[in-house]
């Protein structure tokens, strides 16, 4: 086995979650959340899919670590588990929204979004 520099660990890992949250479902599952317990039906009110889809995407979330679950009766309610991660999706979004306002003035260096995305 090569030696590899210690950062690489650091960048797999956050290759990892960025693919974790790369789906706008799950962006909007967390956001969902973010202030307080959903049970699946109030998901998915809040978000247009299907039911099977939104399991799966709550399933992947749950695994991961990102929400928990309790059980009530017959309902699920998730919550999340990891506030980091909310917190990382907060500044993400709020900075992606910021550069897609046609009034901001960013200069190009200082963008996350790459031209073509815009």
């Amino acid at each position: 086995m090569e030696d590899r520099p210690p950062e690489d660990k650091v960048f797999e890992s956050v290759a990892e979650l960025f693919s974790l949250l790369s789906t706008p479902i799950r962006l909007k599952i967390i956001s969902a959340v973010c202030h307080g317990e959903k049970n699946v039906s109030e998901l998915l009110e809040a978000i247009e899919t299907t039911q099977p889809n939104m399991s799966q995407h709550l399933s992947t979330l749950y695994r991961s670590g990102v929400l928990s679950k309790r059980r009530e009766g017959t309902q699920i309610y998730y919550r999340l588990q990891s506030e980091r991660v909310a917190a990382l999706c907060r500044a993400v979004c709020t900075q992606v929204a910021i550069e897609l306002d046609p009034a901001a003035e960013i200069e190009v260096k200082e963008r996350l979004m790459p031209a073509a995305a815009r």
